[in-house]
């Protein structure tokens, strides 16, 4: 989820933003806990965008899929109750219809890692439905992408996780 030309400071997202950096560059402990402190503060009926962003890159730091699946359910939930107003507000190009595409997929590769593959087609079905939302570039490419070779491996019912997964070397 792009946070980039941001219409408004947001304490909050830049704190998820430099976590998620941190986790990126390998240190997944580190990030962990900031973005586990920073969900505690924000609360479960805290602002929708913080809990979406929080518990989508929270599901990334976790290499077991079980515990990825519960923040990957907690990120769709919140993204449900993301306004348009509250997503523009936070960065004026920003959509909240893009963002599904990418809970759906990667509620897909958790249920695919844990054999559930019915559940994954259901979501991987939904990303696709979701896709139009994607914008035309990088990111949306990459989001694509990942949908087809995630549905490749549902299909093949492999359960192996993804090198291209985000946080896959955790």
């Amino acid at each position: 989820m792009p946070t980039d030309s941001s219409a408004a400071p947001d304490a909050t997202m830049e704190a998820i933003g430099r976590a998620v950096a941190e986790g990126r560059t390998g240190d997944t402990a580190s990030a962990r806990r900031t973005l586990l402190d920073l969900w505690s503060q924000t609360g479960v009926s805290g602002d929708a965008l913080h809990r979406c962003s929080l518990a989508h890159y929270l599901a990334d730091l976790h290499p077991d899929p079980a515990e990825a699946l519960a923040w990957d359910v907690r990120a769709l939930d919140a993204a449900d109750a993301v306004t348009g107003q509250r997503a523009r507000e936070h960065h004026a190009g920003l959509r909240i219809a893009g963002f599904y595409p990418s809970l759906h997929l990667n509620l897909a590769d958790d249920y695919r890692r844990l054999g559930s593959f019915e559940a994954a087609a259901r979501h991987i079905e939904a990303a696709r439905a979701h896709a139009p939302g994607l914008s035309d570039d990088a990111y949306g490419d990459l989001v694509r992408g990942a949908v087809e070779e995630v549905a490749g491996a549902i299909a093949r019912r492999d359960r192996a996780p993804r090198a291209s997964a985000p946080g896959a070397a955790v």
